[in-house]
């Protein structure tokens, strides 16, 4: 009896979550420069920048792999703007013609009084309806003439229940996983219905045709093709689509074609990244397991493919902001670390167990990588000297700036941090106070004159490369933490 009062009392007390760690040595790795450190990245909240190219995922939470209530307050202070949420029609509605978004509600509105905006995917089957299809991955549309009925009744339901609040939507997950069953003409057919409907009750709603499980043009071509002759593409503004390799830097070939087959046929409509990222270490399943991942080579993964989609003129997100729970789903077997957050099971309530390097390294990205700045990438006009590397051109809009990012994109990510010298040929004059930002830590590093040379209008500098993001501008550009001189006795101003 006792012990009983007493674990009831300590599940009383408030919940004491891992502290965000905001000091200049949040994120530290082996690298080894002979440079002069200038200070570290400051990292910026929703509230103080607008970030609206990123998304972070908080979906699964329909089929209660995870709990919002957990990560709530990691949110705001990543520094990104809009939060993926899948709606679940099986946990919406239980009982047929009884709906409820409690749980869907507490993420939505949570979201908005921070200044963050949900986008919701309307996604998966339910068994509550013969011929409903199942609530999981590849369980398939909605088939029987009820279940139809019944899902777009759902649909209008929740179209009216957001309204005012909700305007970026997505139309069922990975519709051509090679398990579905799904053909390009169903899911046409499917997505103008449901796209019908959000538009009848929200005119002005962001729709996105799918979350494909990569950007195939095989299928991206009939269903574009299929959209222009029947006079629908007015309906959608996006085609989302993931993207998984071992090296975040492959498979933009069937981006750029698939852009291209939309381009032709349907204008109005682009491509975002819809999901994308790794795990951060050794997992039995999941996209990209039975890899030996780390949270050092995390966090450089999802640097890179999320600078590589803004990079190709794309929308980006990253997928997710905690670990995932997937015991209920058949072939999957406990916890897949894809999280930002390292987080527990549902046993233990989903809590949070500690903040992984790739929120950080995230964090800094986004306050750097943000409106701000444009990116003129794929017209990118700097060069670098490293048949290896990557490199994409972006500019302050205020002062017309340049910031110039690159990496190593040969390989997977590295658990080393073994970095070589290149060459970085940047068109106009040198800027004033060049910095080399490494973006994995946030360390921000002075260039020296006598590694900077310029003529015919552009300038070359000397710096390190490796395979993780990192950018050459002006240290004025930057909001820098200077604690770390503070700590060294020097007085530098800022």
């Amino acid at each position: 009896m006792i012990i009983s009062i007493i674990t009831a009392l300590f599940l009383m007390l408030p919940l004491q979550l891992p502290v965000i760690d905001n000091s200049p040595t949040r994120v530290e790795t082996r690298i080894n420069l002979d440079m002069e450190i200038m200070g570290t990245l400051r990292p910026k909240s929703v509230s103080e920048i607008s970030s609206s190219r990123w998304t972070v995922d908080c979906a699964g939470m329909d089929r209660e792999h995870s709990d919002w209530r957990m990560v709530r307050d990691y949110i705001e202070p990543l520094g990104i703007a809009r939060v993926r949420q899948q709606a679940g029609w099986a946990r919406c509605e239980k009982d047929p013609g009884m709906y409820d978004f409690a749980w869907l509600d507490q993420c939505v509105f949570d979201a908005k009084k921070m200044g963050v905006s949900v986008w919701v995917e309307l996604s998966y089957g339910n068994p509550a309806y013969e011929g409903g299809g199942g609530r999981h991955l590849n369980a398939g549309f909605p088939s029987s003439e009820t279940a139809l009925k019944a899902w777009d009744n759902w649909v209008r339901e929740i179209a009216e229940h957001y309204k005012g609040v909700v305007y970026d939507w997505c139309i069922w997950n990975e519709p051509n996983g090679r398990n579905s069953g799904n053909t390009v003409e169903t899911a046409t057919d499917f997505a103008v219905r449901t796209a019908e409907i959000l538009r009848s009750v929200i005119p002005d709603a962001k729709i996105a045709a799918f979350a494909l499980t990569y950007a195939d043009p095989e299928w991206i071509g009939p269903f574009v093709q299929e959209l222009k002759k029947r006079g629908k593409a007015h309906l959608f503004n996006t085609i989302a689509y993931h993207h998984y390799n071992h090296n975040p830097d492959a498979g933009y070939e069937n981006v750029e074609k698939s852009r291209a087959l939309v381009q032709k046929y349907t204008p109005n409509i682009r491509l975002m990244q819809g999901e994308g990222g790794t795990q951060s270490e050794w997992c039995r399943n999941g996209a990209l397991s039975n890899t030996f991942w780390t949270e050092l080579t995390q966090a450089k993964y999802d640097l890179r493919r999320s600078l590589g989609d803004l990079g190709h003129g794309d929308d980006t997100e990253v997928f997710h902001m905690c670990d995932l729970e997937y015991r209920a789903v058949k072939h999957h077997y406990g916890l897949v670390r894809y999280g930002l957050l390292k987080t527990s099971g549902q046993a233990e309530g989903f809590r949070v167990l500690k903040v992984k390097k790739a929120y950080y390294a995230i964090q800094n990205a986004v306050s750097i990588f943000n409106d701000d700045l444009e990116c003129i990438s794929p017209k990118t006009t700097s060069k670098i000297k490293d048949e290896k590397s990557v490199i994409y051109d972006w500019v302050d809009r205020k002062t017309g700036t340049p910031v110039v990012v690159f990496w190593d994109a040969s390989e997977r990510p590295s658990d080393d941090n073994i970095t070589r010298p290149t060459e970085v040929t940047v068109k106009g004059s040198p800027v004033k106070n060049p910095v080399w930002v490494d973006v994995i830590t946030g360390n921000v590093y002075k260039i020296e004159a006598a590694d900077i040379r310029s003529s015919g209008g552009q300038t070359t500098y000397k710096v390190p490369v490796y395979d993780s993001p990192a950018f050459i501008t002006s240290m004025d550009l930057l909001s820098l933490d200077y604690s770390w001189y503070v700590r060294e006795g020097k007085n530098l101003k800022k």
